[in-house]
């Protein structure tokens, strides 16, 4: 039986293991599960993405499943009340932002705007494969970034954008000889 070669960053821990080898880079296309990586990486600016996938459980449980329209109704008591949990990141702005980001998700549902065919729409549908060096931002996610901040978005700068299009694999970035990666 051959041994995977995956990315480097996704060895040595096994959840960061099968994240890797069954999630990250894979395209998603489900418009709540889009929201809910974007406010996962979002969380993560400043830290490891590593802190915010062992948190991701206590997160869901904490934010209502990542449902946009629990989360929208969430008030200063709900702020109160993740400020306390330790299970979470407890950043009072991110925390914040998440609340503000699931009502700006609806806005855009309300005004016809589907999140999946919005945000796939900016790469005409289809991944796309760097072969490149890898970035940490790229002008399709400042565009991005812009065109959500427009939107009301927070937390949503162009490096976090990046990271969150690679996770839902609208850009593979998987390194040379990973067996994840496209073309190779």
């Amino acid at each position: 039986m051959s041994e995977h070669h995956r990315c480097r960053w996704a060895n040595g821990d096994p959840l960061m293991s099968a994240y890797h080898d069954d999630e990250w880079g894979v395209p998603e296309y489900d418009s709540r599960a889009l929201w809910e990586k974007l406010m996962l990486d979002g969380f993560q600016a400043g830290l490891s993405w590593r802190t915010i996938l062992y948190k991701r459980d206590a997160f869901r449980t904490a934010f209502a499943g990542f449902d946009p329209e629990r989360v929208a109704r969430f008030d200063h008591t709900d702020v109160d009340r993740l400020m306390q949990d330790a299970g979470i990141v407890r950043a009072r702005a991110k925390i914040e932002a998440t609340i503000g980001n699931a009502r700006a998700y609806l806005a855009m549902q309300a005004a016809g705007e589907d999140f999946s065919t919005w945000v796939w729409g900016q790469v005409g549908g289809q991944p796309i494969v760097n072969l490149g060096p890898i970035q940490t931002q790229s002008p399709l996610s400042l565009q991005m970034s812009k065109a959500l901040k427009k939107r009301g978005f927070k937390f949503v700068g162009p490096v976090i954008v990046y990271a969150w299009m690679q996770a839902v694999g609208i850009v593979d970035d998987h390194e040379p000889g990973c067996f994840r990666r496209t073309g190779d």
